[in-house]
């Protein structure tokens, strides 16, 4: 196993221009929708699910959106129950958001700053958590307090990441990201022409979006380090279910399931 390595994201940096990092999530938002590569995630969601009886989930760390939105998709072909997912993160995007609202009934938002490893009690009362391709771009100290916060106060955890800690499982991935980013220009809403000259003029978003895929390979955090993590919470980590999902188009993704307990009673806001 190669050792983790936190070194920096395009797309998680401030000093990034602002249409660099948009275009980057939004390619790899729709390089997740066009791969329906969560669909193999979906059994162990279920479970999840089923084995916590929640309705409705707090999804953390959300960026544009997509991913949530195309994790209940890939529940609703799947003929499987669709629970609630409510969007948080410390940087909200409301206005994708409430697009994405508008098209999904099963999707709800924050619209304010929430801090993963502090969830207000009255957000997460009654609800369980998912951490869909985010926990990697989080070093190890905020990392565990994500995992802790959610095992200290009882609320089942999954955490979906995209790749194991091997580069080379970025490489199924090129050619849809290639596709994304060159359409990402056509299909944005705003900053068009920044993203154009970034995706068609130069190679900074090329260069950027591959320098990223290959360093997120480097930053998961492995199952060893997240029953660790929830051991340091005061957790069982035996409890915990984790393992890998197939894609579609070859590679692996893993998932980690933390369930410390059944949900209660939905919150209304």
């Amino acid at each position: 196993m190669l050792p983790r390595i936190q070194a920096f994201e395009f797309n998680d940096r401030a000093w990034a221009p602002a249409p660099l990092r948009d275009l980057i999530t939004e390619s790899l938002g729709r390089t997740l929708r066009w791969s329906r590569v969560l669909e193999g995630v979906v059994e162990p969601f279920i479970a999840f699910l089923e084995a916590t009886g929640a309705e409705e989930v707090l999804d953390l760390g959300s960026g544009s959106g997509e991913p949530a939105a195309i994790l209940a998709l890939a529940l609703r072909r799947r003929g499987a129950r669709v629970p609630r997912f409510v969007l948080t993160d410390l940087f909200p995007h409301p206005k994708a958001w409430a697009e994405l609202k508008a098209r999904d009934p099963a999707i709800d938002f924050v619209s304010t700053p929430v801090d993963a490893t502090r969830i207000p009690e009255s957000l997460g009362r009654g609800r369980a958590r998912v951490v869909i391709n985010v926990l990697h771009h989080l070093p190890p100290q905020l990392a565990s307090a994500v995992v802790g916060d959610a095992v200290g106060r009882g609320a089942p955890a999954f955490i979906v990441e995209g790749f194991e800690r091997n580069p080379l499982g970025f490489l199924p991935f090129a050619p849809l990201g290639v596709a994304a980013l060159a359409l990402g220009p056509i299909l944005a809403r705003r900053d068009r022409l920044a993203k154009a000259a970034l995706a068609w003029l130069t190679p900074v978003a090329l260069g950027a979006s591959a320098w990223d895929g290959f360093i997120s390979t480097l930053r998961i955090h492995t199952e060893d380090d997240l029953r660790a993590m929830v051991a340091a919470a005061g957790g069982d980590p035996a409890s915990c279910r984790a393992g890998t999902y197939a894609f579609p188009f070859g590679g692996k993704g893993t998932f980690f399931s933390i369930v410390v307990g059944r949900c209660g009673t939905a919150v209304d806001r």
